[in-house]
């Protein structure tokens, strides 16, 4: 077939089989238009091809993503700034980059993983990076003291047992949080507050709900895992950050009225550096939010034969609700009390402590149920009682005529149990019959799963969100481009 390729005000044709890579295209206009790419060791220039309004990767066939004869590629020459690290995340199995001078490696570790906490939408406290080489990084320490050069991967690593609660808080499935919070009451109120943070960052208004509902507040701090609590005091600074402000640094609108709907102490909650929520998003020039929060902060709110403007409002209702926490302390209402970290607890503090942030799954990390896998217990000695009890009479023992019928019975019951499955099972065409069928799809999800480590629903989702960034195709056609691309991934696995 004929293509035409657009490049710098020129178009020229082009005769390329059905089934030609982007990546052989690519070196083909090279040649044709002498495309010369500078070489630079802090920005990278590449070549790309775009059609329908999305770029197209090397490995795509052009027919596979809808191109057919006639059709027109644009071609540009793209420049994009060299990652100076990357980082491997361990629960998404993706890599994060990392982009900046070369004045990065001269940061902290804290301001590092206030990036990666950016990126990936998780909260500082909920995970800890370390090189390659198993070395972890702490927050009061340099790059620099860990010898780390331009271009090295990190690892993001989570506590044991946390793997697949993350990744149920970042896709936003309800149920999948709920089924692997933890046992343990102090660690599941820590991670009901993380998931509100991811939600918050990532607008899943499901998830956020229903944690509302469950008693989470968008106005209280993540904070740091109850094993670090006693030792807060040399926390990270962005352990104190808010849902509501993550909601505000990341543009989420509908989360940020679902948070002040739930409660308006949302609106003056302040970060660790002293910002308001409107400071937040003037600041990250989020206009929706500030048009939001401003018209909230400059409202009257209205009470029986008294309105109050919307600050008076937010100080009278905070000094009420600090005198229901301090009441809450009173040894008659003990049960509304915080609950925090109590002696007896286990602690952890780094450098001195298994960190226990390994990314270990749910089902290594958990522990022996009681009783199945505990120490062998050790025969005890005979007790001599003190005194003695009257003989226990002897069970009634059956006669051979009830066990033989009893076995007798069994054998009837066993041979009709057998013709009932021979009957449903012997669909006869002669002396052939016919076996259910077994469905392909099971089989399918199971050989797919195992060779492409994620699930077939997990890959249509993959596809259907690289069919959407041809935005100049109608609805129809990006449904067509990513049903060609589930049938490449699925074939060679079947």
């Amino acid at each position: 077939m004929k293509v035409f390729i657009h490049y710098e005000g020129s178009c020229e044709p082009f005769d390329v089989p059905p089934d030609q890579t982007v990546g052989a295209m690519k070196r083909m206009v090279k040649e044709t238009f002498l495309v010369q790419l500078p070489s630079d060791n802090q920005v990278w220039h590449y070549l790309e091809l775009s059609y329908g309004g999305a770029a197209l990767q090397d490995s795509w066939a052009l027919r596979d993503v809808g191109v057919v004869g006639g059709s027109v590629i644009r071609c540009l020459i793209k420049s994009e700034q060299r990652p100076v690290m990357h980082v491997f995340n361990a629960v998404t199995r993706e890599t994060l980059q990392i982009s900046g001078s070369e004045a990065l490696l001269h940061v902290s570790v804290a301001r590092l993983k206030s990036m990666v906490s950016l990126q990936s939408g998780l909260p500082v406290s909920a995970f800890r990076l370390s090189v390659l080489t198993d070395v972890q990084l702490y927050d009061c320490n340099q790059l620099q003291d860990y010898a780390i050069d331009a271009g090295t991967t990190l690892r993001l690593d989570t506590w044991d047992g946390w793997v697949e609660f993350l990744q149920g808080c970042l896709l936003g499935h309800r149920m999948a949080v709920r089924r692997h919070l933890s046992e343990e009451r102090i660690v599941m109120r820590f991670q009901m507050r993380v998931a509100l943070y991811i939600a918050a960052a990532l607008g899943h208004l499901d998830l956020a709900g229903w944690l509302l509902e469950r008693g989470v507040h968008a106005e209280e701090p993540v904070g740091v895992h109850p094993y670090r609590q006693w030792c807060r005091q040399t926390a990270h600074q962005d352990a104190g950050k808010c849902p509501v402000h993550v909601a505000v640094e990341s543009g989420q609108l509908l989360i940020l009225k679902l948070f002040t709907n739930k409660n308006l102490l949302t609106l003056a909650c302040r970060d660790p550096a002293g910002r308001h929520s409107l400071k937040i998003a003037i600041q990250h020039g989020h206009r929706d939010c500030v048009r939001y929060l401003a018209n909230k902060l400059f409202s009257v709110v209205s009470l029986p034969n008294l309105p109050l403007p919307m600050r008076i409002y937010l100080q009278v209702k905070h000094w009420v609700t600090l005198g229901q926490k301090r009441a809450a302390c009173n040894r008659w209402q003990f049960t509304a009390a915080p609950y925090n970290a109590k002696g007896g607890h286990m602690l952890l503090v780094d450098g001195f402590s298994h960190p226990q942030m390994f990314s270990k799954s749910r089902n290594t990390a958990a522990k022996p149920r009681r009783g199945s896998g505990g120490k062998a217990l050790a025969h005890l000695a005979p007790i001599t009682p003190l005194f003695s009890l009257p003989p226990r009479p002897r069970p009634l023992s059956l006669q051979p005529i009830y066990l033989n019928d009893f076995k007798e019975m069994q054998k009837t019951w066993k041979q009709d149990g057998k013709r009932r499955n021979q009957n449903s099972l012997d669909r006869t065409k002669g002396d052939k019959f016919v076996l259910p069928p077994v469905p392909r799809e099971n089989l399918l999800c199971s050989s797919f799963s195992q060779h492409c480590g994620q699930t077939p629903r997990e890959n249509a989702i993959y596809c259907l969100n690289i069919a959407s960034t041809f935005t100049e195709k109608p609805w129809i056609k990006q449904l067509n481009i990513a049903r060609t691309l589930i049938r490449k991934h699925v074939h060679p696995v079947a």
